[in-house]
């Protein structure tokens, strides 16, 4: 059951009577000003919604609030609603209707929550990691947050089809040819492969980048002298006690310095280049300086179907795959699909065609572009050069999506860099037929270090997302064995292993989903491996801490279950427990309205908050006959209710720590 909507749909009927085009428009919007109260004492729900009446319909609020009452039919749920101050109706749920729910949610595996009488297809495209690069700290967001989403869209009866669409087809895979042509360790390919691979794409990558950014120096010196001249006239002529005169120069000034930050930090970088030993002697050999170009020519062989290059991208793509496979197995990811961008290359000449044919693309200097309006830059789909880009194949994969699976939504988990892509990608879909599904960019903010910025090696290198696992377990372990009781000193070391690993990767999993997913956020291993406070280490700890009152007490919990005894919520405390855990439903719901599985791990640290509460202030095993099954179920069903809340998010429960 879902009380929320359930007095929703209550408020609905009632509105009826209060009936104008206006309050009809607006319905869902009025609707949606019922809620959870967010004091006990306003009452377990309010409605808010007789003050934006009162406007529509130029009448008192109050008065709005009493009408509404009178046709309200909740007897069944509530109490009498009262009316407090202007207008807000306070909702008490009926104790025998808290009751009945909750044996309800007992007794059901699904806890109460029913499946959607609305289900939908969704494609969730999330992850995405480059193969030919180990996985780094970058790729955690979209893998967890989409690995979420699906679990909790599929829990609540929709079809859901992942896919993982990978990048095995790009310039990478020409600089990770050219290496191999050019700068090859066998020995170390054989002993690591992707280890090797992705020195190759390192090595090259830089190489690339100090050549190109040579020659644009001097250019870019001349472009800020330039920027620095004008700003000395606008400072001599300005009148600076003139406000519209001080904004322009502010102006200026932060011009110059964003182009004296970005000529500093291509200065570093050619530096860095040409110190390192591995690059160093490449480039005073001299033989490397048409390197740039000499990659695109591998990248167009392999598309073109050269036999060799051909040959290396078969032998580089399968132990590619398998080791992005075991980071995915150590976070329990699973994808239906995993279709790269190689899989989609054939359909790319037809997509631009069919644009082209339907007056969708045109030609813009040489290149095949789709002209937005609104968006100044255009849509290149095929460059002046005949090379296609990830908006051609982004285009493919929808036309494929769309003809395999007819989805309702397609929804993409990629950070907030890409949304001019993703906002043309879904102005051309939408210009070329695809009107009647849900296209989303699911966007997240940047896992940032200590320093505020971009979470970084010592070395300014980008960090591993194996090695970021293994110091998550690493840490876990030691605070597994501060966590033991007495009576769990017989757990042994396989056993504590096995618990650090699920403390651990869950507590990564966790900390990056109890964000907003929206902002950037600070990462802290001591934070996230908190025993207090909204972290996967404290719920799998309060989750250990339930299940052990019932090995404590020697209860067979399927015949405790089975008791034919009423439920009887005699204590505040009681009260407060259920009412949030017949909550779930709606944490989940709101967690897929927008996308955002922190609406879950709220509810999750909001349950454990009120479970404490409960546990401090009602005795469980020691209780009398009157209170000890009510008790029983209401710890029951907490920690079933954590256990499920945790597997949506991805994160595996220990039964003891």
């Amino acid at each position: 059951m879902n009380i929320l909507n359930e007095l929703r749909n209550r408020f609905r009927v009632a509105l009826t009577h209060l009936s104008t085009d206006e309050v009809r428009a607006d319905e869902d919007e009025i609707v949606g000003m019922v809620r959870a109260a967010q004091e006990t004492k306003f009452g377990d729900y309010q409605a808010n919604c007789a003050m934006p009446l009162g406007k529509q319909l130029g009448r008192k609020p109050r008065e709005i609030a009493e009408e509404i009452i009178q046709h309200l039919d909740i007897d069944d749920l509530c109490l009498a609603p009262e009316i407090a101050g202007p207008g807000f109706i306070n909702l008490r749920l009926r104790d025998d209707y808290l009751e009945a729910c909750l044996q309800e949610a007992i007794r059901d595996p699904r806890l109460g929550v029913a499946k959607t009488e609305n289900p939908r297809t969704y494609v969730v495209d999330f992850s995405a990691p480059n193969v030919a690069k180990p996985m780094h700290v970058g790729h955690i967001r979209s893998t967890v947050i989409g690995n979420s989403l699906c679990r909790t869209l599929t829990f609540l009866g929709h079809r859901v089809i992942s896919d993982n669409h990978i990048g095995d087809w790009g310039t990478q895979f020409g600089m990770i040819i050219y290496g191999w042509k050019h700068f090859r360790d066998e020995a170390a390919y054989a002993k690591a492969p992707v280890v090797e691979l992705s020195r190759l794409y390192r090595l090259v990558s830089s190489l690339v980048e100090y050549y190109a950014n040579v020659p644009r120096l001097p250019e870019l010196q001349q472009r800020v002298a330039q920027s620095q001249d004008e700003l000395s006239a606008v400072e001599a002529t300005a009148d600076l006690k003139d406000k519209k005169a001080r904004k322009q120069v502010g102006k200026a000034r932060g011009q110059v310095r964003s182009q004296l930050d970005h000529i500093a930090e291509i200065e570093s970088k050619i530096r860095q280049t040409a110190s390192e030993p591995a690059t160093k002697a490449i480039i005073e050999s001299g033989k490397q300086e048409s390197i740039g170009q000499d990659v695109l020519r591998e990248t167009a062989k392999l598309h073109a179907g050269d036999a060799e290059n051909n040959k290396l991208w078969q032998q580089f793509i399968p132990p590619c795959l398998s080791e992005i496979e075991k980071v995915y197995q150590r976070l329990g990811v699973t994808f239906d699909n995993t279709f790269g961008e190689s899989f989609y290359h054939k359909f790319l000449p037809g997509v631009v065609q069919d644009l082209i044919d339907r007056s969708l693309a045109s030609e813009s200097n040489g290149a095949i572009c789709v002209f937005l309006p609104g968006i100044d830059a255009p849509m290149i789909i095929r460059k002046k050069d005949g090379a296609y880009l990830y908006a051609t194949t982004d285009l493919a994969t929808i036309k494929y999506r769309m003809e395999s699976w007819q989805p309702d939504a397609i929804i993409y988990v990629v950070d907030h860099r890409q949304s001019l892509h993703f906002e043309q990608l879904f102005g051309v879909a939408r210009k070329w037929g695809y009107q009647d599904v849900e296209l989303q960019h699911v966007s997240f903010g940047t896992v940032l270090g200590q320093d505020g910025r971009p979470f970084k090696t010592r070395s300014g290198e980008t960090v591993g997302l194996t090695g970021l696992l293994d110091e998550a377990v690493r840490r876990a372990e030691a605070v597994v064995l501060g966590t033991q009781s007495a009576q769990d000193k017989e757990i042994d070391h396989q056993e504590q292993t096995e618990i650090a690993e699920k403390v651990g990767i869950g507590s990564l999993i966790y900390a990056d989903l109890s964000q907003n997913r929206t902002s950037d956020y600070t990462f802290s291993y001591d934070k996230m491996l908190a025993m207090n406070g909204n972290t996967a280490a404290y719920m799998q700890y309060a989750y250990a801490r339930v299940r052990s009152i019932f090995t404590r007490g020697n209860i067979d919990l399927a015949v405790e279950t089975a008791k034919d005894e009423p439920l009887r919520l005699a204590h505040p405390a009681e009260r407060a427990l259920a009412i949030e855990l017949l909550r779930f439903s709606e944490a989940l719901d709101t967690a897929v309205a927008d996308y955002r599985p922190n609406h879950l791990t709220n509810y999750l640290f909001e349950l454990s908050g009120k479970y404490s509460t409960f546990f401090e202030q009602c005795h469980v095993l020691k209780s009398d006959e009157a209170s000890r099954h009510t008790r029983l179920m209401l710890c029951d069903l907490t920690a079933r209710s954590i256990k499920l809340g945790l597997e949506l998010l991805g994160i595996k429960t220990v039964e003891r720590m």
